[in-house]
């Protein structure tokens, strides 16, 4: 087959800024998580002159710090969110069928320990009567499945729910002996989730819009007369004068708004999501192919299966006050474990098994629900206007909402903008593939054999770069043909890590560890890994000898502060000794 899609030229951070630099595009969006890039996407492809500017790196907020789930949602039938579960239905829908390289389905087994418990939760949380967490028996779970089942009919959704036996679901998973039935559905698992927002941001290249997005772009001031951003890679001020700014910064969306003369009462409120990857055998083949979603002892809602070659478990949910402050701490490493052991209790699991943490937070409208579960997981938009003097331009803040149902938000405050200026929608992207998905065949296996056999890359290198790109792994393999490994860094080779750094924005080490690869996720992230990616990055951006160490330094210690990793493990004791050695 022919490649539907080719390698976007890569433009220069300088070219970028330039092109940035005093203009006046119709629309500014501010944020380049998932739900920015949609807005991006959807005015970009409509036409719209827009451009785009995040402070830190693309999806390195809450859009990487997902369960990596793309599902309907069925706890939150229990605060009456219907019309949220019909969305994110038909949205995970059109992700199997859009981005099917990056999302598959999954099937899920949900544990229960009673038949009718938990029937009143929803109707009474609906009400406001009820608000702690509950446990959830057959029935209420069988209603929920049920409405699953009857929206997603017809809409080429996945098979329909059943329930195992008790003995049953203990013969497929050594759970509690307090398991009476197992309920098992299907949803979807995002491989990873910031290529999505990668492949986006790739789809305006090839449209050859007006359009243009840049990380590490701060934006400083919101006047009347301009916005003036400040790039944090070198320092140089750019400005420009939008029609619109959309404030797409997720849990930043108050601190964006302070910019603003007056700034607006504040309309988000964080909970934190914390996730462990686990390297543990046993139950990695426990696992297989099915996620398990169960309660745990507090009754809140957890989940575990494999990706990567490790196993993830999480989540927690906790209301925090600053996103910029925000990690896995111990108390919820041992609650994620205890809820393990509580689910599986034959199962030996400790703090050795955990290769790497994560934590983001959910950007949830202010609401005086009592917990954090009941906290409306919807979307939608609010203009902050301008004060008589026009003391900045017009504001359309994105609030709230859940991953899965991105495309819906951007679609959502694209029409917003769109009826603001006047302008009438010329393209719809609900059945529009995403970026590698555009052309994706219906016998993988057998494309992937014939782009070996054209290419002298072996069938699992090329079957890698169809799971991580989708069909652009064709023009890329063929790029790559004669690669050359990299030490330190088992399934990437050179090319592949240059071409990453040359096309995809990557300024530090974190961008390429965390975002671009999934090195980190997989438990692959240490000393040796650490080096050849700093050797890559710094021959990129022309680091000398000190500006490498000390990127390499600051990373390390990132990631022992961060993400839970042993300081030996990745080279941090021993850069310390190498530096005292020097002195």
């Amino acid at each position: 087959m022919s490649d539907p899609i080719s390698i976007i030229s890569p433009m220069s951070r300088a070219e970028r800024l330039d092109r940035m630099d005093g203009v006046a595009p119709t629309v500014l969006v501010i944020g380049g998580g998932i739900n920015g890039a949609s807005v991006y996407r959807e005015l970009a492809l409509n036409g719209v002159p827009v451009m785009l500017a995040e402070k830190g790196d693309f999806c390195a907020g809450a859009s990487s710090a997902l369960s990596r789930m793309v599902h309907g949602g069925l706890r939150y039938l229990e605060n009456g969110e219907f019309d949220l579960v019909r969305e994110a239905l038909d949205e995970r829908n059109r992700l199997l069928a859009n981005a099917p390289h990056l999302v598959r389905p999954l099937r899920t087994v949900v544990p229960i320990d009673s038949w009718v418990s938990g029937s009143l939760n929803a109707p009474l949380k609906f009400l406001g009567l009820s608000r702690a967490p509950s446990r959830r028996g057959a029935l209420p779970v069988k209603l929920g499945l049920s409405f699953y089942d009857v929206y997603t009919r017809g809409k080429g959704g996945m098979p329909k729910h059943a329930f195992l036996s008790g003995r049953a679901a203990r013969a497929r998973f050594p759970f509690r002996p307090e398991v009476r039935c197992a309920a098992t559905y299907y949803d979807g698992q995002i491989s990873h989730p910031e290529r999505i927002v990668t492949e986006l941001f790739e789809d305006v290249a090839r449209a050859g819009a007006e359009a243009v997005a840049l990380n590490y772009l701060e934006v400083s001031e919101i006047g009347a007369a301009e916005v003036t951003l400040r790039d944090r890679i070198d320092g140089r001020e750019i400005t420009m004068r939008p029609e619109i700014v959309v404030n797409a910064t997720g849990a930043w969306i108050d601190m964006t708004n302070w910019r603003l003369a007056p700034a607006p009462q504040p309309m988000v409120q964080g909970t934190k999501g914390a996730h462990l990857m686990l390297d543990h055998p046993e139950l990695r083949e426990m696992l297989g192919d099915d996620m398990v979603y169960y309660e745990n002892t507090d009754g809140r809602i957890c989940i575990m299966f494999n990706l990567h070659g490790m196993v993830l478990v999480g989540s927690t949910d906790i209301k925090v006050p600053d996103p910029d402050r925000v990690r896995c701490e111990e108390d919820e490493r041992d609650y994620i474990l205890d809820g393990l052991r509580w689910v599986f209790p034959g199962l030996d699991v400790s703090l050795d098994h955990i290769r790497h943490v994560f934590a983001g937070v959910r950007p949830l409208p202010v609401s005086s629900a009592g917990t954090t579960g009941q906290i409306p997981r919807g979307h939608f938009n609010a203009w902050v206007e301008p004060e008589a003097d026009k003391a900045h331009p017009p504001v359309l803040c994105m609030i709230g909402g859940k991953w899965t149902t991105f495309r819906a938000f951007g679609e959502l405050a694209a029409d917003d903008v769109l009826k603001r200026l006047g302008r009438a929608r010329q393209g719809d992207t609900r059945a529009l593939p995403i970026g590698g998905g555009l052309g994706f065949p219906r016998d993988p296996e057998a494309w992937v054999g014939q782009i070996a056999e054209e290419t002298g890359l072996t069938r699992k290198r090329v079957s890698d770069l169809v799971t991580r790109y989708g069909t652009l792994a064709a023009p890329l393999a063929r790029r790559f043909a004669g690669e050359r490994s990299l030490a330190g860094l088992p399934g990437y080779s050179v090319e592949e890590i240059d071409y990453l750094i040359a096309v995809e924005q990557v300024e530090t080490l974190a961008d390429l560890a965390l975002r671009r690869t999934t090195v980190a996720l997989g438990g692959a992230l240490d000393g040796a890994a650490l080096e050849a990616m700093a050797d890559r990055l710094a021959i990129a951006r022309g680091w000398g000898p000190d500006a490498r160490a000390r990127a390499l330094r600051a990373f390390r210690e990132k990631l022992v502060a961060d993400h839970g990793a042993e300081p030996v493990r990745v080279g941090l004791e021993e850069s310390c000794k190498g530096e005292v050695a020097a002195q």
